[in-house]
């Protein structure tokens, strides 16, 4: 009897496992080819839940880095997330503190929840970073969300077999670069928020204020060597000396012209 409950378990395990579906084998150029096509996307409207558990509008009128990562992993989400939080020091010390939000967002909806996200913030040394939020959702929020984003994973062995990737949202909540790698050179997420927040004028800025946009735009220079961003001051001085002595040159002719004259 005990042989034949246990034959007919095996059998029902059996039967169970192979009605789910296999995993997929995980394709990167598709992903890559899908990733880049959503640039230009813009994201819906969705309401996510923060780490706190309040309710989060993911558009921010302000220019948004998103890191999609599944709480259970042990590696590579971890390590991307410690060395976006080193870029982000680096493009706020450059831009402002407040110029652009980040948001990592959990993609397993099974066990990724408010909890979860916090304990991740956590482990990794980024809770409590200002304007950087931890989120998850439901299903069906989720499934749009990495629709808009151009997001694609499959289950594994290992967990989810997935992209690394990191999308720079402009302030409508358009997807505006798409940044991949573990680790990455810090130019590749610093400047599509740099043409942003400094590059692009606003509408009804003032002219001062857009001015000041446009020379610290252009002297805000990324030094290899020190792998930070600096002011660099002898651009503006260049300009400065450049417009002197072309105002000086028209002087010059003019008063030459008119003595002649």
């Amino acid at each position: 009897m005990q042989r034949l409950l246990a034959s007919l378990f095996l059998l029902t395990t059996i039967a169970t496992f192979a009605s789910e579906p296999a995993p997929k084998d995980f394709d990167y150029k598709a992903a890559l080819k899908n990733s880049q096509d959503a640039i230009g996307n813009v994201i819906g409207d969705y309401i996510l839940i923060d780490s706190n558990e309040n309710l989060f509008e993911l558009k921010r009128n302000k220019p948004l880095v998103i890191s999609l990562v599944y709480t259970s992993c042990y590696h590579t989400c971890p390590m991307t997330t410690r060395n976006l939080a080193k870029v982000v020091k680096i493009a706020r010390e450059a831009l402002g503190d407040d110029s652009f939000d980040v948001v990592t967002i959990g993609f397993d909806t099974k066990f990724d929840n408010p909890k979860t996200m916090r304990h991740f913030a956590t482990q990794q040394g980024i809770n409590g970073i200002n304007n950087w939020y931890y989120l998850s959702g439901d299903k069906n929020t989720m499934n749009t969300l990495l629709k808009d984003l151009g997001f694609i994973f499959y289950p594994s062995p290992r967990g989810y077999d997935h992209i690394v990737q990191a999308s720079v949202l402009n302030e409508n909540g358009e997807v505006y670069r798409q940044v991949y790698g573990e680790v990455f050179d810090t130019p590749l997420l610093v400047e599509p928020l740099k043409q942003l927040i400094l590059g692009q004028s606003k509408p009804n800025q003032p002219f001062l204020e857009d001015l000041i946009s446009k020379v610290r735009f252009f002297c805000t220079t990324y030094d290899p060597n020190s792998d930070n961003y600096y002011f660099d001051y002898s651009l503006f001085v260049g300009m400065f000396i450049g417009a002197s002595i072309l105002l000086l040159t028209i002087l010059f002719v003019f008063k030459e012209l008119k003595t002649k004259r």
